[in-house]
């Protein structure tokens, strides 16, 4: 795949802290589960905790995903019963240009 694309696949030190978190979580409902075993249940809490501490040394939150543009169609009706209206978003009835969206801009 094209670097220009973008990858969803995320960096291995971020699915490392997403591991961790998800096996906390996994020990802290089977813990419920079970009894509930509390002993077992505050175990998943602190490894969530030390799932969190790694994602943020690992900067999870800047593991940013870049996509190709989109050119997605604008023109949209805002009628709860699909007729056409005077409330339209990206042009007036019956122009169909696609144009770029603000998120592009």
């Amino acid at each position: 795949m094209s670097d220009e694309y973008g990858s969803h696949a995320g960096r291995p030190s971020s699915w490392l802290a997403v591991t961790v978190i998800f096996a906390g979580f996994t020990v802290g409902g089977v813990a419920l589960c079970l009894g509930p075993q509390w002993v077992l249940f505050w175990v998943g809490a602190a490894i969530i905790a030390l799932g969190l501490v790694v994602a943020a040394l690992v900067h999870l939150f800047a593991d940013v995903v870049v996509d190709a543009p989109r050119v997605l169609p604008e023109v949209v009706d805002y009628s709860v019963f699909g007729s056409r209206t005077t409330k339209r978003r990206g042009g007036l009835p019956g122009d169909k240009k696609a144009v770029m969206s603000d998120a592009q801009r």
